[in-house]
């Protein structure tokens, strides 16, 4: 009964989100002028002259794109329990996250906002439903999340994004949730994994959603124990929901340790809001939810940073192009510069693909190498030298050797090395020169010699995420430093 009628639920809601795929531009633009007329009577909306701005372009001409550094004095003013001031209340939550610059971010939920976080995640199944089928709903499901016990401050309460959406679990998912709100409150992130294995390995597992490195962590944890491929300890897995970081990279490390493949849906979930889903499992790219309180810009790259760069709405974006993300949301972030960069894929739905972060890059000599590109040239690399990758960064030796060129380090930890390492090498050389031109002007130009290969033992990555304080369930490593930081640490794990 319970799958028939999300069959039926699955139909009705595919139907209804057609209203807002086929007329994107559209919604924008009206949920922009709603954004602005909410927010006019703030001390951000006075500041900005809302009440003045009739367009688009009028938008661009008061509001300048901001990053979370710029938004620290107002958020400062909420946090001591300031109103109108961002919004016009005071946000229902702030999500605690890291950043790279600013320390600790504090990135506010507002009661018009916290839904849509839940309703993406319910409209991503529910396309899946429409399509597969709502096996799942019988067994168990685990929705890996940070600690739910959430602090409070003048009346905003405070806790990880994931461990906030906890408290908005539907309650017919209840039943059928793991792992207990006990477990959840773990802090050591080992130890909740463990406790996660014991409270697991005997269920009827069909759902598993987490990022990419969680995922791996909890199978292998449950691959020791058993000595089994997961499909045997859970033969009903359905289904992989997840999210953060690009699946490719460790997708047939994955199905090595599930023992088949199986249904994967990949999304673009932050504390600022959930952007995107894959909404057909047969592709690998993912839905832009235009109607869910976001509104969206977009910077090409190469643009990115100048005092002159171009900001466009969704009828000028080009297929292929990358382009930094700017949000406006329904929580009272404006013009804000999140820091990551999308691709577009399609266009009518618009789709996009995560192609990386705009602070998570190389180009110590100029060359901007970006995330997709070290990626793609990984995937075919792999193709032609079979060989099962765990983690990988790259970074830039700016200092090499006397008398030697500088040249980009690639720190991978393999699960089964290829057979000639050098080649492989090589391979990857040549497939990034193919990709980014500036990279192989440097290469030909005696700028560079060719990338490096080094090779990290078995949880080195693991261990590098613990000496840099990641090892919570939303941690994710950097494919791309612009500095070496990350790689010293991984240098002091090769030396012990």
């Amino acid at each position: 009964m319970k799958k028939i009628a999300a069959k039926i639920l699955a139909k009705l809601h595919l139907k209804n989100t057609k209203k807002w795929k086929n007329n994107a531009v559209r919604t924008q633009e009206y949920l922009l002028q709603q954004l602005i007329n909410t927010a006019q009577h703030t001390e951000f909306g006075k500041e900005h002259q809302f009440q003045k701005i009739n367009n688009y372009e009028e938008f661009q001409q008061q509001v300048p794109v901001r990053n979370y550094e710029d938004f620290k004095s107002y958020i400062g003013e909420i946090q001591s329990g300031s109103k109108n001031i961002l919004w016009n209340a005071l946000p229902s939550y702030f999500a605690k996250t890291s950043g790279t610059t600013s320390g600790t971010k504090y990135i506010p939920i507002s009661k018009e906002s916290m839904p849509f976080h839940v309703q993406a995640a319910k409209s991503c199944l529910l396309h899946y439903i429409a399509q597969k089928n709502a096996d799942f709903l019988d067994g168990k499901m685990i929705f890996v999340q940070g600690n739910p016990t959430l602090d409070e401050k003048n009346g905003i309460k405070i806790g990880r994004l994931s461990g906030i959406v906890a408290h908005f679990v539907p309650k017919y998912l209840q039943k059928n949730r793991l792992p207990s709100w006990e477990t959840n409150c773990i802090e050591d992130w080992e130890t909740k994994v463990s406790k996660i294995v014991e409270e697991t390995i005997h269920e009827n597992m069909t759902l598993v959603s987490g990022i990419p490195p969680w995922l791996i962590m909890y199978f292998e944890k449950i691959q020791q124990k058993s000595g089994k491929k997961i499909i045997e300890i859970f033969p009903n897995l359905q289904l992989l929901v997840t999210g953060g970081v690009n699946y490719e990279p460790y997708r047939q490390k994955m199905e090595d340790l599930i023992g088949k493949k199986i249904d994967i849906l990949q999304t673009f979930p932050a504390s600022e809001g959930f952007f995107a889903f894959q909404d057909e499992v047969q592709r690998d790219d993912l839905l832009l939810l235009v109607n869910h309180g976001i509104f969206y810009e977009f910077i090409p790259l190469d643009m990115y940073g100048k005092a002159n760069a171009s900001r466009i709405m969704l009828n000028d974006v080009e297929l292929g192009t990358d382009y930094a993300l700017i949000l406006t949301t329904n929580a009272g972030l404006w013009a804000y510069d999140i820091g990551d960069t999308v691709q577009f894929t399609s266009k009518n739905p618009y789709r996009i693909k995560v192609s990386g972060r705009t602070s998570h890059y190389t180009s110590a000599f100029g060359e901007h190498v970006i995330a997709k590109e070290v990626e793609d040239s990984l995937r075919a690399a792999v193709e032609q030298f079979p060989c099962q990758i765990s983690e990988f960064t790259v970074a830039p030796q700016v200092n090499p050797k006397e008398h030697e060129l500088p040249y980009h380090e690639w720190f991978i930890e393999f699960e089964n090395e290829p057979k000639d390492c050098i080649a492989f090498q090589n391979k990857l050389n040549e497939e990034l020169c193919n990709r980014n031109s500036y990279y192989n002007d440097l290469i030909t130009g005696n700028v560079l010699q060719n990338l490096q290969l080094t090779l990290i033992p078995k949880n080195g990555f693991q261990q590098a995420m613990k000496l840099l304080g990641k090892t919570d369930a939303q941690s994710k490593l950097p494919r791309l430093s612009n500095d070496r930081k990350i790689a010293d640490v991984l240098e002091t794990i090769l030396t012990h």
